[in-house]
């Protein structure tokens, strides 16, 4: 999952971003108002965690500018103000959750696992299944009937992707966006590359679940043939 992370206050930043890498998420941030808001508009982010008291453009200015644009990423809305004007007004332009500074990183993280169900089918335990596999993304592991095989974080990265838009083509760039972010030494062969290892991991656990290559455009999760 991938978290847009606006707050100006560097060294805080810095510490919630080190605890969301460490929980399996893919961390950008952005320091002032400005770049906050062009990265949101970017609709590559599957939350975005948001600083009310910024530099050059004010949370509330971003969160009403991201809705305007139609772009539905759940929100949550950080401030170190207390008042209840504060929490309504974000509420009422569109944020999706609330949390006052100083806050504990455990009901941070509670906070983005209940938004990110919303927006994907999961198992009661916490997985997210197509066919007959099931992927952790807290633990890395594929499995099919209790077989397991162990995935590097950009492959699960890549199999969350795949999982949330199943039977819909997820192109290249649409890759590269949400599981390298901006990096411009990121090129079609990363994607090829990893595309192929994850083939490999479904042979390996004799899955009926195929990722099949549309010429030119990307990659589509499919239900192959049935297996035992």
């Amino acid at each position: 999952m991938r978290v847009l992370l606006v707050e100006d206050e560097k060294y805080i930043a810095r510490a919630v971003a080190e605890v969301l890498k460490k929980n399996h998420y893919t961390v950008d941030l952005a320091h002032d108002g400005e770049f906050g808001l062009d990265c949101a508009l970017s609709g590559i982010y599957d939350i975005i965690i948001l600083d009310i008291m910024l530099p050059k453009i004010d949370g509330f200015s971003i969160l009403k500018e991201v809705r305007r644009k139609g772009i539905v990423t759940p929100i949550i809305l950080l401030t170190a103000r207390g008042e209840i004007k504060d929490k309504i007004q974000g509420l009422a332009l569109g944020a999706d959750d609330y949390l006052a500074k100083p806050f504990h990183t455990d009901e941070l993280l509670a906070r983005l696992r209940a938004l990110g169900r919303r927006n994907t089918v999961l198992a009661f335990d916490g997985n997210l299944n197509f066919g007959d596999i099931s992927l952790s993304p807290h633990t890395l592991l594929l499995s099919k009937n209790g077989k397991e095989v162990k995935l590097k974080l950009k492959e699960a990265q890549l199999m969350e992707l795949l999982i949330k838009n199943k039977n819909m083509i997820v192109s290249k760039e649409s890759v590269i966006e949400k599981i390298w972010g901006y990096d411009e030494d990121v090129t079609d062969n990363h994607v090829e590359v990893y595309i192929s290892m994850l083939r490999k991991k479904l042979s390996q656990l004799s899955s009926g679940c195929v990722i099949q290559t549309i010429r030119g455009i990307g990659y589509v999760l499919k239900e192959g043939r049935k297996s035992s």
